[in-house]
């Protein structure tokens, strides 16, 4: 979040907005103190079901859309870090993000349509997940688990929970949010070896950015 504050401001145009959802079943109480602690200017926003997700179709986070004067996409992307960034030492050590994005997202702002970096509609649709049947109900099945687990009603909860996982296994989000309740936390071990699980069989983490 401090990368984006100074992206913000390098920008300087009141008419360029930066509107960051934090997809977070535990809400405010959660996500209000990393947001306090970064202290950004732009809108912050709590999305305890992931509706943001649903709505553009990501599957992971950090993911980001870019929406013009006139409210249409003119690019949607996964993988979208403000930097490139290292975790880890040794043979541990690894690498995600990029330092590409930001500069494309500033190039955007100072040239609106004009930007090389402006996706066509046709690559927009084709960036945007289609969702199966069950995918959607998965996203449903999300939401139930969500009210249980406010309720009170752990066993409901988990049980939608499951289900929705078990109908939608490509989202990492509901993988992560998860884990989130567990000791170890969304970026422990369990997730590591997901990660791991998907560069052994060549899947993508992320789409690639088809940045410069």
């Amino acid at each position: 979040m401090p990368v984006w504050q100074r992206i913000l401001e390098d920008i300087s145009d009141p008419n360029f907005v930066i509107i960051s959802a934090a997809e977070d079943t535990g809400g405010e109480a959660v996500a209000g103190p990393i947001f306090d602690a970064a202290n950004p200017t732009y809108v912050q926003v709590v999305d305890e079901n992931h509706i943001i997700s649903s709505a553009f179709h990501f599957v992971n986070v950090p993911s980001a859309a870019w929406v013009n004067e006139e409210g249409r996409i003119v690019r949607i992307d996964e993988g979208t870090y403000a930097k490139l960034h290292e975790i880890g030492d040794g043979d541990q050590k690894f690498q995600f993000g990029t330092d590409a994005y930001a500069p494309a997202v500033k190039d955007w702002a100072a040239k609106g349509a004009a930007s090389e970096y402006v996706q066509p509609p046709d690559a927009v649709t084709g960036n945007i997940r289609e969702l199966s049947a069950d995918q959607k109900r998965a996203d449903a099945a999300f939401v139930l688990g969500n009210l249980f687990r406010q309720h009170g009603r752990k066993e409901k909860a988990e049980r939608y929970w499951n289900l929705a996982r078990s109908l939608n296994p490509d989202s990492i989000n509901f993988f992560r949010q998860n884990l989130t309740l567990s000791e170890e936390g969304s970026a422990g071990e369990t997730f590591l070896k997901l990660r791991d699980e998907y560069v052994r069989q060549g899947k993508d983490y992320y789409r690639p950015l088809d940045l410069k």
